[in-house]
C-alpha cells in the first residue's frame, strides 16, 4: 500500500465523516509520513523511518502566510468551513512551533471564520511537552487517539517509534480535565507474521473503559477501518459491535458517536 499523502500545507475543504466540511492543515513533509507511531491501519501507509529531522519541516514563517492566504480566498468565495483541522501526513504536534502556529490560526480564525471550530487529530504521543498541551488546550476540539489501554496491544497496533507506554498516555490525557474528545479505531485480524490482534474483546474494552473513567472526555468517537490499510489482513468492525461498545461508554455519561 502506497498510502494517501497530502501534497500541500493546506488542503480541502474536504468532507469529513466526523468534522463536516474540514479545511486540513499539514505541518509535515509532502513526500512521506512523519510520525511517532507506525499504526497498522494508517491511511498514509507504513512509515519510512523511525527518526525524523525537524529541521526539514516548514517553519511557522512559511506555514502561517499560506494558511492566511487560503482562508482569505475561501472567505471571499463564501465557502462554509465547519472545522479548521490539523491532520496531514503524520503527527502534527511533532512540529517544534506547534504552539506558535496554533496562536496564529486562532487569530486568523477570528478574522475570517469566527464561527468555525479548530480541531487537531493527534495520536497523544507528545503530551509530555508543555507547549503542545498548552496549544491543544487553546483550541476548540482536541481529538486524541486512544486505541487500547493494554500495552501489549498498543505495541502491536500503534507500533510506537518512541519510548512511551499506554499508561503514560492515559495519565497525560487527564491533563485536559475532560476538555477533549477521544477517538478509537476498533479492528480485528492478523498481522503479516500471523499474530492475532483484536481490540474489541471483553478484556480490551474493559481496560479501555477504565482508562476513559480516568480521562473523563466530553465525547468519544468510535470508528472502524474506512480505507485500505498497510497491514493486509485486518477486518472492518461492523456497526453493531461498535454500538455495543458505545452503550458501555454512554453509561458513564459520556457523549459517544459511532461511524461506519
Amino acid at each position: 500500500m502506497a498510502g494517501i499523502l497530502f501534497n500541500e500545507i493546506i488542503f480541502g475543504p474536504i468532507k469529513s465523516r466526523r468534522l463536516g466540511n474540514s479545511l486540513g492543515i499539514n505541518l509535515l513533509p509532502k513526500s512521506h509520513k512523519v510520525c511517532t507511531f507506525n499504526c497498522i491501519y494508517c491511511e498514509c501507509g507504513w512509515g519510512q523511518q523511525a527518526k525524523y529531522n525537524i529541521e526539514k519541516l516548514h517553519p511557522a514563517s512559511v506555514i502561517i502566510p499560506v494558511i492566511e492566504e487560503t482562508m482569505k480566498m475561501l472567505r471571499q468565495k463564501g465557502e462554509k468551513i465547519d472545522s479548521i483541522t490539523y491532520a496531514g501526513n503524520g503527527e502534527p504536534t511533532i512540529h517544534p512551533e506547534f504552539e506558535i502556529i496554533t496562536d496564529a490560526i486562532l487569530e486568523l480564525r477570528k478574522r475570517y471564520f469566527p464561527s468555525t471550530i479548530i480541531s487537531c487529530l493527534s495520536n497523544s504521543s507528545q503530551l509530555h511537552r508543555p507547549d503542545v498541551v498548552a496549544a491543544l488546550k487553546k483550541i476548540d476540539n482536541p481529538v486524541m487517539k486512544l486505541d487500547t489501554a493494554l500495552q501489549s496491544t498498543f505495541l502491536l497496533l500503534n507500533m510506537p517509534y518512541i519510548d512511551i507506554d499506554i499508561a503514560t498516555i492515559c495519565k497525560h490525557l487527564q491533563l485536559f480535565e475532560g476538555k477533549l474528545s477521544i477517538q478509537t479505531l476498533f479492528l480485528r485480524g492478523t498481522l503479516d507474521d500471523g499474530t492475532l490482534i483484536d481490540n474489541t474483546t471483553e478484556e480490551e474494552v474493559a481496560a479501555w473503559i477504565e482508562c476513559l473513567k480516568q480521562i473523563r472526555p466530553h465525547s468519544v468517537m468510535l470508528y472502524p477501518i474506512d480505507r485500505e490499510t498497510p497491514a493486509s489482513h485486518l477486518e472492518k468492525i461492523d456497526k453493531d459491535t461498535l454500538e455495543k461498545i458505545a452503550v458501555q461508554v454512554r453509561k458513564l455519561g459520556i457523549k459517544t458517536s459511532t461511524y461506519e
